[in-house]
């Protein structure tokens, strides 16, 4: 099993880890601060450092075939790499904070916008989202009202249900192409106080403020009963829209 690091501190950036295991994949540690690709989030990148100054480039993070591991994806094979060995991790800050503003800005987005979400993507700077929706709403109401929500500066807070109580209260899933892991026991609640409230296992802010001006780009009828809604941070990012 993997120590997730990130669940608990989505601003850890560094930690110690164990290598468990090296192979064609990538690596897998006891514990990691990197977040595996999931729920519509990019997986981490970043560096594993041993203490003589040798460093792997990790250029993706996923879930491992094994139960309860993180897959660690290298950008190259390292032959020195082996079990028992101890690293550090270090992700790359800059487009993780990016990531977690965006991913947070999207649950706002899905409380202004009262529909069944279809579809989303996190992205590095960018980030949309598909709603079942028969009419357009308009750009520029949206726009305002998001940017209004960010400037109020709502704190973001998660807590824990069993499956059973999710069940109970199914309004809470908004999204209808990915639904919450289940059997664990537990799925975590993320809270935007007063603002919106939902299953997710992703890394957020601690507080809406910090996400920053963001722009509603555009708002296209990808059909009859769909619309996507794409946004963006101003300071822009690599990516491809």
């Amino acid at each position: 099993m993997t120590e997730e690091i990130f669940r608990s501190d989505a601003y850890a950036r560094t930690c110690e880890a164990t290598v468990l295991a090296v192979d064609e994949y990538g690596v897998r540690l006891d514990r990691s601060v990197f977040y595996p690709e999931g729920g519509g989030q990019p997986g981490d990148t970043g560096v594993l450092r041993l203490a003589d100054r040798r460093e792997l480039r990790i250029t993706n993070t996923r879930k491992s075939t094994w139960p309860g591991e993180i897959l660690h994806v290298p950008a190259e094979t390292a032959g020195w790499l082996r079990p028992g060995l101890k690293v550090t991790l270090e992700i790359d800050w800059a487009r993780r904070h990016r990531l977690m503003r965006m991913h947070t800005c999207l649950h706002l987005l899905s409380a202004i916008i009262i529909a069944p979400v279809t579809g989303g993507q996190v992205g590095d700077g960018y980030g949309r989202l598909d709603f079942d929706l028969p009419e357009t709403p308009g750009k520029d109401e949206v726009n305002e009202k998001l940017n209004a929500l960010v400037r109020s500066d709502a704190p973001v807070s998660f807590r824990w249900i069993t499956d059973t109580e999710l069940d109970a209260h199914p309004e809470l899933v908004k999204t209808m192409s990915v639904q919450p892991p289940r059997g664990v026991g537990r799925i975590r609640l993320v809270n935007i106080e007063g603002v919106d409230l939902q299953p997710c296992g992703g890394t957020h802010v601690a507080r809406i403020g910090e996400i920053g001006a963001v722009t509603i780009t555009k708002i296209e009828k990808k059909g009859r009963q769909n619309r996507r809604v794409r946004l963006e941070f101003p300071e822009g990012a690599p990516h491809a829209g």
